[in-house]
């Protein structure tokens, strides 16, 4: 593992803004970037001050997907075994993530996006599940919760890539912005979630995940 940390956290009032930072490996989820992760939503969770988390990436890119060069090293199903504790965790955090995805958000980086409450992406951005191509399996039952069905399918079998255009239009964002203006925009959606009512954003998140299928468990 490298020694220097992967993610940057940064808080500011009631919303912390979480980025993976490793732009020269395109954000590639390390092993230590997903330790990194469950680690920093722990504290995040603990902190009371916080209502609502921000998660991009650094640099041009959201998240290439898990780092291929571990794959490479152990055993694939070994790895993806190990992940089940990342996804849960991120997937039952208990305060609203709002996901700014910066740039491509492939495989393991379309499910991050797809684990958090409110995904919005620059012009840059693009989606898709190309693992497939080489022998990996789609996170299907996770892309199928927001995504229709058909297009969770095609998704999930042809492992083409998806343009941020074409993700508002199948739902996957629910806004598409100019690089610029991204973070302003998720920090206003962020800052509208955080100003609600103590508690109402994680009781809204509570009932979220109280709702979702039953998925990555041990």
């Amino acid at each position: 593992m490298d020694n220097q940390e992967q993610t940057l956290l940064d808080q500011d009032g009631g919303v912390a803004t979480l980025a993976l930072n490793r732009p020269q490996k395109r954000n590639a989820l390390s092993q230590q970037l997903r330790t990194e992760i469950v680690d920093r939503l722990k504290d995040l969770d603990e902190d009371e001050s916080v209502q609502c988390v921000i998660l991009t990436g650094i640099g041009s890119v959201f998240c290439a997907g898990f780092d291929r060069s571990e794959l490479e090293s152990e055993a694939m199903t070994r790895v993806f075994a190990e992940s089940q504790e990342y996804h849960r965790r991120v997937y039952t955090f208990p305060k609203p993530l709002v996901a700014a995805i910066n740039g491509p958000a492939l495989g393991g980086g379309c499910d991050l996006a797809a684990l958090c409450d409110v995904r919005i992406a620059t012009e840059s951005a693009s989606f898709g599940q190309p693992q497939v191509r080489f022998g990996a399996a789609a996170a299907y039952d996770l892309m199928r919760e927001i995504l229709p069905e058909g297009a969770a399918r095609e998704m999930c079998l042809t492992g083409r890539t998806y343009s941020a255009r074409e993700a508002l239009q199948l739902g996957l964002v629910t806004g598409v912005y100019e690089p610029d203006a991204l973070m302003q925009n998720a920090r206003e959606i962020a800052e509208a979630i955080a100003s609600l009512p103590d508690p109402m954003a994680r009781t809204a998140k509570q009932q979220f995940v109280a709702s979702q299928p039953v998925l990555f468990q041990p």
